[in-house]
């Protein structure tokens, strides 16, 4: 038996702690725990509870400094949310939670669509198939997967951040804003567990509680926008059906009515789910007269959706699919149905200030924004809200954030970014649930208002919208489009969607090699979800050149710059065009092997990462990417005090 001797430093504990990465710099002092005060507070522990709750662990709030109430006693059993867009993928890879919803998960690569046939006898038939991600994309597909799987996942990384993670079978029962009371923590919240009700404080409070949000209702803030009449019914459920796409996304338009196949991910009995978005008639009477009532009877539709029945969405589905037929295959096949009046509504504000002007109470996902379920945007767009403010307010609590005595600028950008694309949604989502609730023609002859390349154009043109890849924020402190008089753009091109480098749009995923040992990477894997703003160079071809551009550029940031910001809040990537000769780490500045080791790569062995950004090697650039992924300002190589301008613009200087 071998015989060793073993030994160990202190810091040997950091090496096996379950983070994902080391929680963000604190200049604030530390937050000591309080009874009943908190610094955060979320309210809702769906998709975008749980979003926010884990990226504010993962950033280093304690859970002293953070609590996430919910009314439920767990995760969410069924029914709701099930889809997964290209964005958010890319935004749960970037977290580390991607494996299972990739692997578990139905992956919608197609979309088929079915229109009346002018053969009588075939009904409808299938007019085009094409691909369910038109735009470039990381993963160019949807996942289909139970949102209640969704919140296992998230809360199931929570509890290696916190121990006390979600506090459940608690409902929030009104908020207020009360600064005489206590004006470090003046959002006072009245709260109910099992029964016993206590008031709580914090210094801002997160509202992630729905449709039907207190926290918005307590605010005085609204939903505006409007209902239509259109009824919907949906279900989940495991088929028997002679239908050819059954298992592809398809949008059918039939005489009888309109119908949305989603294909779902497989249970645990071996079969696969399937969930049918099934048009509901306005004009049909049940034979025993006690059913729903046509709209010259009444235009109550919430009177006629109280009236569906399981009986009636499957009725009306079937005859959409005729000749095909469909039916549950089993008894007990239904897993979850619901009828629902798609209606439009955004509220006019996303957050509350307190008479300071500081930024106290803010709303997310449902809660400010609510929308039909068919373009697959509800769980996405809500996480997402998340995303935008976490990183914000762990700047704000952690005391990253530049001071300012006139605003709470940097939580200002939160309603200033995402009520742009809450509105962007609601105006999308009205026209294509009008259009899908259409009738549609033959594909040569038009019936009403709508034909199949009309709908297949909407479709396709808000494919960057829906996938997420399309989303650009306006010009904020956080996004820098504009330039000064005379300064060129170093970007070349306009084609933003295939991954030219714009100020407010995502940083498109290029496959590159890396120096330090050979590894083909993702370059997303580089911009993980960590609160880290990183600094990405984009070389010239005089790289080797120690009075080149490139080197001068490359020493100034690493010497300069990053060390004028908080310890390791700032991280440097650094790509290079093909060089004239090989090159060792002594041929380049020392600063990329003590900035980059790691994170040095060729830009041109896999993907032409310069042709796709929008770079010319012979020029290179310059472009800081937000913790959320997003490109906040590109600059010329040699010009880093754009760069620099930039950054002190975002982050506390030390």
């Amino acid at each position: 038996m071998p015989v060793f001797t073993e030994c160990s430093t202190s810091s040997r504990e950091l090496r096996v702690l379950p983070s994902f990465a080391p929680p963000l710099p604190r200049l604030n002092p530390e937050f000591r725990g309080q009874a009943e005060k908190y610094e955060t507070v979320i309210v809702g522990a769906g998709p975008a509870g749980l979003m926010l709750e884990l990226l504010l662990a993962r950033y280093g709030l304690s859970d002293e400094s953070l609590l996430c109430i919910d009314s439920k006693p767990g995760t969410l059993k069924s029914g709701q949310a099930d889809g997964l867009q290209p964005r958010t993928l890319e935004v749960l890879k970037s977290l580390g939670l991607s494996d299972e919803i990739l692997t578990e998960g139905c992956q919608m690569w197609e979309v088929a669509f079915w229109n009346p046939s002018n053969d009588i006898e075939k009904v409808i038939e299938r007019t085009a198939i094409i691909p369910d991600v038109a735009v470039p994309a990381r993963f160019p597909f949807e996942v289909t997967i139970h949102q209640g799987r969704i919140e296992r996942i998230l809360e199931t990384d929570l509890l290696r951040y916190s121990k006390r993670g979600v506090l459940r079978n608690t409902k929030l029962l009104n908020v207020t804003i009360d600064e005489a009371g206590d004006a470090d923590f003046p959002v006072m919240a009245e709260i109910e567990t099992d029964g016993q009700q206590r008031t709580i404080r914090t210094k801002r409070l997160v509202g992630a509680d729905g449709a039907h949000s207190v926290v918005r209702r307590s605010m005085g803030l609204r939903l505006d926008g409007e209902s239509l009449d259109h009824i919907w019914g949906v279900i989940d459920l495991v088929v028997d059906t002679d239908f050819p796409d059954i298992r592809r996304r398809t949008a059918i338009h039939s005489p009888a009515g309109s119908v949305m196949i989603i294909p779902r991910e497989r249970i645990a009995t071996g079969d696969f789910l399937t969930r049918l978005y099934v048009q509901i008639p306005g004009d049909i009477n049940r034979d025993d007269n006690q059913g729903l009532e046509s709209p010259q009877q009444t235009n109550d539709a919430r009177a006629r959706r109280s009236k569906i029945t399981l009986e009636d969405i499957l009725k009306f589905a079937t005859a959409a699919f005729e000749p095909y037929f469909i039916k549950p295959k089993t008894n007990g096949a239904v897993d979850w149905w619901a009828a629902y009046q798609i209606g439009q509504r955004v509220s006019n504000e996303f957050t509350v200030k307190d008479s300071n002007g500081i930024n106290r109470v803010f709303i997310v996902g449902d809660a400010c924004h609510t929308h039909s379920p068919k373009a697959g945007q509800g769980m996405n767009v809500s996480m997402m809200d998340s995303y935008n403010l976490a990183w914000k307010l762990a700047y704000a609590v952690n005391g990253l954030a530049p001071a300012s005595t006139n605003s709470d600028t940097v939580l200002d950008t939160y309603h200033i970014e995402r009520h742009t694309i809450a509105q962007q949604l609601v105006d999308f989502d009205r026209a294509f649930s009008s259009m899908f609730s259409g009738k549609m023609g033959s594909t040569e002859k038009e019936v009403g208002d709508l034909t199949h390349d009309q709908f297949l154009e909407v479709f396709s043109t808000g494919n960057g919208f829906t996938s997420g890849c399309g989303i650009e924020y306006p010009d904020n402190i956080f996004v820098q489009k504009g330039f000064d008089e005379g300064v060129a753009n170093p970007i070349e091109g306009t084609g933003f969607l295939s991954g030219i480098l714009r100020p407010g749009r995502r940083l498109l995923n290029v496959k590159v090699r890396r120096h330090a040992d050979g590894n083909r990477r993702d370059l997303q894997d580089d911009f993980t979800s960590t609160g880290r703003f990183r600094i990405l160079c984009l070389t010239s071809d005089d790289l080797l050149e120690p009075a080149g551009t490139s080197a001068q550029t490359l020493d100034f940031i690493g010497t300069s710059v990053i060390p004028r910001f908080p310890p390791s809040i700032i991280e440097q990537v650094v790509i290079h065009p093909k060089q004239p000769r090989f090159f060792e780490w002594n041929d380049i500045p020392s600063s990329v092997k003590q900035h980059s080791e790691m994170s040095f790569y060729d830009g041109y062995t896999l993907d032409d990462a310069y042709k796709v950004f929008g770079v010319d090697p012979a020029r290179g650039a310059l472009a800081v990417v937000r913790p959320d992924g997003y490109v906040g300002v590109i600059a010329a190589l040699g010009n880093v005090s754009r760069i620099e301008k930039y950054l002190e613009r975002c982050l506390r200087t030390v």
